[in-house]
């Protein structure tokens, strides 16, 4: 490493944020790019470690070390080659992904870990400043004709990776523009979409074709892209939200979170909806249901709509504040994550139980809840949840957003259609090389994994267009994790 003494000499500092009085006003991006200087001073704390288990978390085996090394010493070209070697998005990643390097990070042992995600980003930003970040079109074709379905991460990085190897890329999204849960499931306080605008134009200059407004299995039937494409990409992710079946369920004024997040990013870039479909918090009490990232993208939203107070509820219990033995180093560990959201206002409870939805004239006006605790668990079996006697209690709710996950991919339309096997959990069931049971059809992401993190679906998309490559041409020189 460069300084060898680096993180003995320079304490962690994390990237900034815009204040929030001021960033609840808008949807601008809430945080501050950190100065060349200052990113180059916390790259000099990545310490000569001798195993990386940050490489080792990271599910694109990023190679942190090198890319923190070339960066201290100002190298930024070759910190930005080792970057984009293994991450088709960091510019994404360095701004949405939770980091799990940064937990297994060797540093992290007995003091503060390495800033490598805002290190990350502060790389991949100043490439594209200084233009170093520019289409490179592949000189090799080999005639063959993929069809990628969804562009969310997934989808993006394996048409990308498979561009790149000299195919024939046609990404299709029933959106009207690119990009998936990135560009309308995240809110733009979290990753404004001129982020994303930028790297697709960028694959479009080098060849990938962007057919948007296409729902395959309705406007273009999947058995004739069948016999069109060499290939296919099933990377439309797990859409499925997962449900609250209680009493009340049908009362105005309950949404899905994802709903709610489509609506908002969409109006945000100017569509119009009218008076009766519009979901908007202002003025209102809005409770979130669900503790996690997607809860916490809610509660940032509804405050910048105006809403009149916001509570969020999650039946688990209230996350440790450090480390337990039940998630030592280098695991990641469940923490308390308290969010830019967070810290703009609203309330949090935890394990609080819905029991259900009370209404006035059709629609919602409270929610009755109750305490539970939960037993501690016992080799081969998981804690047991009992309601708290006597701990029942209401909440005033105008609006109710679900945030409690998603349980699977869509299987109407396009899937029952081509006739792909599903794994016990509703997901694409593939082999090791990510084919579905039908030939020449694959998947990856969400749609193939299930519900997970940003950085993986990259790395599922990389990893299904190396299988895909292999499977055309009989090897492949594509990274494989």
């Amino acid at each position: 490493m460069g300084d060898l003494r680096g993180f003995l000499k320079i304490s962690r500092q994390d990237g900034e944020y815009r204040q929030a009085c001021e960033r609840v006003k808008d949807f601008k991006d809430v945080c501050k790019l950190r100065p060349q200087g200052q990113s180059q001073e916390q790259a000099s704390r990545c310490m000569d470690c001798a195993i990386p288990f940050c490489h080792w978390s990271c599910p694109l085996g990023n190679y942190i070390p090198e890319w923190n090394d070339y960066m201290f010493l100002g190298n930024w070209k070759k910190a930005l080659s080792l970057l984009e070697s293994t991450n088709n998005l960091p510019e994404i990643t360095g701004r949405v992904c939770p980091a799990v390097c940064e937990y297994a990070c060797v540093l992290g042992l007995n003091e503060e870990a390495v800033t490598i995600r805002d290190n990350e980003l502060s790389i991949v930003e100043l490439g594209f400043k200084h233009g170093l970040v520019k289409p490179r079109p592949t000189c090799k074709k080999t005639n063959k004709n993929i069809a990628v379905i969804g562009s969310g991460p997934a989808g993006l990085s394996c048409a990308a990776q498979l561009n790149k190897a000299g195919h024939n890329v046609v990404v299709f999204e029933r959106e009207e523009k690119a990009g998936g849960i990135l560009r309308y499931g995240i809110p733009d306080f979290k990753l404004e979409k001129h982020i994303i605008d930028r790297r697709i134009d960028i694959w479009e200059k080098e060849g990938v074709v962007f057919k948007t407004g296409v729902e395959v299995g309705r406007d273009f039937a999947i058995k004739k892209m069948l016999k069109k494409f060499d290939a296919l990409c099933l990377a439309g992710g797990s859409r499925m939200p997962r449900d609250l079946k209680i009493k009340g369920r049908e009362l105005k004024g309950v949404y899905f979170a994802m709903d709610y997040l489509m609506q908002a990013n969409k109006v945000l870039d100017g569509k119009k909806f009218s008076a009766d479909k519009i979901i908007n918090a202002n003025g209102k009490k809005v409770v979130v249901i669900g503790g996690g990232d997607t809860g916490s993208d809610c509660v940032g939203t509804a405050h910048r709509q105006g809403a009149d107070c916001v509570v969020q509820i999650e039946v688990m219990p209230h996350p440790p504040i450090c480390r337990t033995e039940n998630y030592p180093w280098p695991n990641y560990p469940l923490l308390l994550k308290t969010s830019s959201s967070h810290a703009e206002g609203g309330q949090r409870h935890w394990a609080v139980l819905t029991k259900k939805f009370i209404g006035e004239k059709g629609f919602v006006k409270k929610i009755s809840c109750v305490k539970v605790e939960f037993s501690e668990a016992v080799a081969g079996s998981c804690p047991i949840m009992k309601e708290v006697p006597g701990s029942d209690f209401e909440i005033e709710a105008d609006m109710v957003i679900l945030a409690i996950g998603f349980v699977h991919p869509e299987h109407s339309g396009m899937l029952d259609e081509i006739g792909v096997e599903f794994d016990e959990r509703g997901n694409v069931k593939t082999d090791a090389g990510y084919m579905s049971s039908v030939e020449k059809v694959f998947a990856a992401g969400d749609m193939r994994r299930g519900q997970s993190l940003v950085v993986w679906a990259i790395a599922e998309g990389r990893n299904c267009a190396h299988s895909i490559d292999k499977y055309l041409m009989g090897e492949s020189n594509l990274a494989f994790m």
